[in-house]
């Protein structure tokens, strides 16, 4: 068998600092079609930096101005003056782009009242240039200021701005159910509607025939909500966190469903699977989020054998409870096992089997020993268990506090089989 010798140039010299070769000398990017990069490269920069490429050559001068995403976010905090020249500055890159069309319009603002006139301005804006994503995110204001969305755009002379729509996010933008139900008839393309913090929003029909193409709602802390009827034949998620006045009808497509308890928590899980109940069948997907907070709604079930006895879901294929514990409340209650036989049951197998469940993450792991107890439950009745992750992270204590993650590897570890993967994140 022939062996190639690896040839050595000896004449080979390591390139110095400053020194370029000839291919790094040619432009290749400026090379590429106009359409390339306005789609494909411009769109990977922030917007100032974006602006910045204009000083290149003449070439590059406007061709910023046609990237199809404007991309406003500034979450952080900004100072007054700060703020100002920012509202500027957003304002010169509208006005630059004053006879383009748009696809995506998304601003992640501290809003103040001096801006909140700015942006109705923007909104008039992306209406007229054929617009097919909004956000409007302005859930990190600590001005106390709401913005309240102009139902002055819903008239017919703004009509063909809606007609490009196919997904809205609002969150802490105050609008009625009536501008949401205005967006629903004449957005004909919309399929994501997305409402977060609403105060205004108290009634609401998300309600249409073969024409609604809405597939993704989201309801989520709207605490002024009392009712919400919901019939759309597209609708594949539907995440609220409120179910009292919740009705659904006519959602054969309906298969994820998150609900969280926190806007509501006198209502119950057997309640919740009431409303659910045209659905549960064809469920794939299900998270419940559940609080005890010492006196949360927990107090108010009766048995906890109730909160475990979930009616049987044939396609379901992933379940997500989140439990916001009280301090170092036991979590086995979700095991089935009474906490007045704890001592006396702990040592004994409990067999429970589940067939299907493939995956399962535990969220706020800190090692204790009711997360142990859990844990081993989980790894001795989930027959065909292929993955555990385990996030240290809460959501709610500071990082510092998480359990070190080479700690909770060297304790996990010898307990999981080699044939389920062990993912610590």
């Amino acid at each position: 068998m022939a062996v190639e010798r690896l040839q050595i140039h000896t004449n080979f010299q390591p390139k110095k600092c400053g020194e370029t070769s000839i291919v790094g000398d040619e432009d290749r990017i400026s090379q590429l079609p106009d359409d390339i990069l306005v789609n494909n490269i411009l769109p990977l920069l922030s917007l100032k930096e974006a602006g910045r490429t204009s000083v290149l050559s003449s070439r590059w001068t406007n061709l910023w101005a046609h990237i199809p995403r404007l991309n406003f976010d500034a979450k952080s905090a900004l100072h007054v003056i700060e703020r100002h020249k920012y509202v500027e500055w957003m304002d010169s890159v509208i006005r630059s782009r004053e006879f383009l069309s748009l696809k995506e319009f998304n601003i992640c603002y501290r809003i103040d009242k001096s801006s909140r006139k700015s942006v109705t301005r923007w909104l008039e804006f992306a209406f007229a240039r054929q617009l097919e994503r909004l956000t409007l995110d302005f859930q990190e204001n600590t001005t106390g200021t709401t913005y309240c969305f102009p139902e002055a755009l819903l008239n017919r002379s703004t009509l063909v701005g809606f007609k490009s729509l196919k997904a809205i996010v609002f969150k802490s933008v105050s609008l009625s159910g009536g501008a949401i139900e205005f967006l629903l008839r004449n957005c004909q393309l919309l399929e994501q509607l997305v409402v977060q913090e609403s105060e205004t929003t108290t009634k609401l029909q998300v309600c249409g025939g073969s024409s609604l193409k809405l597939e993704h709602l989201e309801m989520v802390h709207c605490q002024g909500l009392k009712s919400l009827k919901v019939s759309a034949p597209r609708l594949t998620t539907l995440k609220v966190s409120r179910v009292k006045g919740l009705l659904l009808e006519k959602v054969p497509m309906l298969v994820n469903v998150s609900v969280n308890f926190c806007d509501d928590n006198s209502v119950s899980i057997k309640h919740a699977f009431s409303v659910l109940a045209c659905c549960i069948p064809q469920l794939q997907t299900l998270c419940l989020t559940l609080y005890n907070c010492g006196y949360g709604w927990i107090g108010h079930v009766k048995e906890i054998d109730e909160i475990c006895e979930l009616p049987v879901m044939p396609k379901l294929n992933k379940l997500v409870i989140e439990y916001i514990a009280n301090g170092d409340e036991s979590l086995f209650k979700w095991c089935r096992i009474p906490r007045k036989d704890r001592k006396t049951k702990a040592a004994t197998t409990i067999r429970s089997p589940h067939n299907h469940l493939k995956v399962f993450k535990f969220r706020g792991y800190y090692g204790c020993t009711n997360d142990v107890e859990l844990l081993s439950y989980v790894l001795e009745n989930c027959a065909v268990l292929e993955k555990i992750i385990i996030d240290p992270n809460d959501g709610i204590h500071p990082k510092e506090e998480y359990i070190p993650r080479k700690v909770i590897k060297q304790k996990l570890e010898p307990q999981v089989p080699q044939r389920i993967e062990l993912v610590i994140l």
